[in-house]
């Protein structure tokens, strides 16, 4: 959650930071601000609302200035005003800050800085924490890196905060504990960021600070790293692997549609150099070393959130059916505070698109603290989950930038397949042939995604009926019971109506109470073990003059008498049905949307990376 940029050189700072504000404005919009410094003289511009209101805020106002901060906030201390926004002072005015994350202990501190008379402005923890930092800095005598250091020790939660002064106006410091921070190196000039998507038009090299770990970048091009306890350390220089072009939208109204359409292509990526039909073999190269340790594992556990975790449901099914290992799928948020039964030789998988989400990284933790081995799924190389655990895959989907998630599940889903795939070959669950047909199967899957594109207007046809429903249930089983769950998340998160997904068999413990000529019920009815009875299962919602949505294997002829609507797909193996069923969810959800008058790429309330608990 929020985004937050800095910069300090050469170049006017205004530019570069409300250029990095918009790249990371699907990290939090609630409120956005700027400071600028220059000449010992510190301009502080914030307001409520998205990036383009402070671009509104700020005209004619003094943007000059070489060294700056700026944030793009999701509000979690305090209700989104301009009060709360971003960059926050201390109480002399001559620091500012910008965070994001939590300070667990802010009232304890709170309290003791009002007992020496410090006055808040705002309801935030951030303010908080500029006032420590200024106080320590005065009473001990001590610099601002120094400060922030001693500070940062006496802080319990997560932070990435950079900091800037009216009295070191040639320094800038960023810190980081659990959210994550990139630094850019330029030639005498350096850039700080949530994501490396801010830094990527102007250098290649950047350094991913470790937690706990605090830079000073100065206006010299020298830099240094230490621990705040007071330790230095060697940074590694890494080189972006992103382009500009990922970044925008190309020719598409919005973000999510594009990636949408870029699912042929993240597909075959997540799955280039690692999928051989011709040789029939697998090859994670992440996994290799601990290839036996899956085999021997006495089960697996899955941990993610949101749309990860639901493909992480598929990669239940596909485990236990290829490569017959126990599998639980655990919402990591729940899983860190049951007090789980983890052993030495569980294999624990843990999925994040960004690879900082914060439930998971505790869940990390936790299962590291009991000795299992951590295995990650993750798109952003460098991430907080890359590094904590021991080994892995990155989905390649390329930056995902609409927050619905889209592109990054089918290439979990894609990188689960592999997995599993990989393990049972090794474990000698499949055979050959079989072996074969899958890897045959999913080289073919970006074709058939492409097929299932071209239905576009159909399906935004079918959107126009049913934009002004209040409710829709999601039926599916087996394989495409997660995809249920994954249409009706899709839906309710950007069109705001709501949606249930459910397991087709369950519908009548329950939800069939529901059903009425009203309620539309999409069912994913594809050819597989289970067909005949979604089938029945249809001819239920269809007695209660439910209005059936269906979505169909080419050529179905059943379910095309019963349900109201049909959406076709090309057949494939059940295994990779998740793959190709979730398309025309995920189109439905968005056109939906969109007539709706829906913010589709940000929706209300939520933000694409969630750093926070």
């Amino acid at each position: 959650m929020c985004g937050i940029v800095g910069y300090i050189g050469e170049r006017d700072a205004y530019p570069i930071l409300i250029k990095g504000l918009h790249r990371l404005e699907y990290r939090g919009y609630d409120s956005a601000g700027v400071a600028l410094l220059t000449d010992h003289h510190l301009n502080v511009y914030k307001c409520k609302g998205k990036v383009s209101k402070l671009e509104e805020f700020v005209h004619q106002k003094d943007i000059s200035g070489t060294v700056g901060i700026a944030h793009t906030r999701w509000a979690t201390h305090g209700e989104p005003n301009d009060i709360n926004a971003h960059p926050h002072f201390s109480e002399s005015g001559n620091i500012a800050i910008i965070h994001n994350g939590i300070i667990e202990n802010y009232l304890s501190i709170k309290k003791e800085l009002k007992n020496r008379n410090y006055k808040f402005k705002s309801e935030t923890d951030t303010e908080v924490l500029a006032h420590l930092i200024e106080d320590i800095k005065i009473n001990e005598s001590v610099s601002l890196p120094e400060a922030v250091r001693i500070a940062l020790n006496q802080v319990i939660g997560a932070y990435a905060i950079v900091v800037i002064s009216k009295d070191n106006p040639n320094e800038i410091i960023a810190a980081k504990k659990g959210s994550p921070l990139v630094i850019g190196i330029g030639e005498k000039e350096f850039f700080v960021a949530s994501d490396a998507t801010p830094i990527v038009g102007y250098t290649k090299n950047v350094v991913y600070l470790a937690d706990e770990e605090f830079a000073v970048l100065r206006r010299d091009g020298t830099f240094t790293i230490k621990t705040i306890k007071n330790q230095t350390t060697t940074p590694y220089i890494e080189e972006l692997e992103m382009n500009l072009e990922a970044l925008e939208k190309g020719g598409f109204p919005h973000f999510m549609l594009k990636e949408i359409y870029e699912q042929p292509r993240s597909i075959r990526d997540s799955f280039r150099g690692r999928l051989d039909v011709n040789g029939a073999s697998v090859r994670l190269g992440g996994i290799a070393e601990y290839e036996k340790t899956f085999v021997n594992a006495q089960r697996i556990i899955i941990v993610a959130c949101g749309t990860s975790w639901h493909a992480g449901l598929v990669g239940e099914y596909l485990f236990e059916d290829l490569a017959r290992i126990p599998v639980e799928v655990e919402y990591a948020s729940e899983f860190r505070y049951r007090n789980p039964v983890i052993h030495e030789n569980d294999v624990i998988i843990a999925i994040s698109q960004s690879g900082e989400t914060a439930d998971t990284l505790a869940a990390i933790t936790l299962a590291k603290s009991k000795g299992a081995t951590i295995i990650g799924i993750c798109n952003v190389v460098g991430s907080s989950i890359a590094r904590a655990t021991q080994a892995g895959s990155y989905t390649h989907a390329g930056p995902e930038i609409g927050v619905a998630s889209t592109k990054a599940f089918t290439a979990q889903i894609t990188i689960l397949t592999l997995m599993a795939l990989q393990i049972a070959r090794a474990k000698g669950t499949l055979s050959k042939s079989k072996f074969h047909e899958l890897l045959q199967e999913l080289d073919a899957i970006p074709e058939k995604v492409q097929r299932v594109l071209e239905k576009n207007r159909e399906i935004e046809a079918l959107a126009e009926i049913f934009k002004d429903a209040r409710n829709f249930l999601y039926l599916g089983r087996g394989y495409t019971f997660p995809v249920a769950l994954e249409g009706a998340l899709k839906l309710k998160e950007i069109s705001y109506i709501h949606a249930e997904g459910y397991p087709a068999a369950e519908m009548k413990h329950g939800p069939i109470a529901l059903i009425d000529k009203d309620m539309p019920v999409v069912v994913i009815a594809t050819q597989g073990p289970s067909y005949e009875k979604v089938v029945s299962n249809i001819q239920e919602v269809r007695a209660r003059k439910g209005n059936i949505i269906a979505v169909v294997t080419e050529g179905d002829t059943t379910v095309k008498d019963l349900a109201n609507y049909v959406l076709e797909v090309p057949e494939t193996d059940e295994h990779l049905s998740p793959i190709i069923s979730v398309i025309p969810l995920q189109l439905l959800s968005y056109h939906i949307a969109v007539m709706r008058g829906c913010n589709v790429d940000q929706p209300r309330n939520l933000a694409k990376s969630v750093t926070v608990e």
